[in-house]
């Protein structure tokens, strides 16, 4: 089996594969309910994306000053459309 060796692949592969993990769970939340279980699951997984993004930030792919202001942004159009932002 061939293994990713060059550390830049290795972080954006197991970013996207994190990502993957929660979208898994946000799915089995919204099908199975959310139980403290995958209310735990949730926030691990989310823990781990953030980690990823921590070190996306650390390797040069983004600032995290230029990621605040795209979830601000986000934030300011999710208010116009949707009821999840007060």
């Amino acid at each position: 089996m061939h293994k990713i060796e060059k550390t830049s692949t290795q972080l954006l592969v197991i970013t996207m594969e994190e990502c993957g993990e929660l979208t898994q769970v946000c799915s089995k939340v919204l099908r199975h309910g959310a139980d403290q279980n995958r209310l735990n699951d949730l926030m691990e997984e989310a823990g781990d994306v953030l980690c990823m993004l921590k070190l996306l930030e650390d390797w040069g792919y983004f600032d995290w000053k230029d990621l605040k202001a795209r979830v601000k942004y986000k934030k300011k159009k999710l208010k116009r459309w949707s009821k999840m932002v007060k």
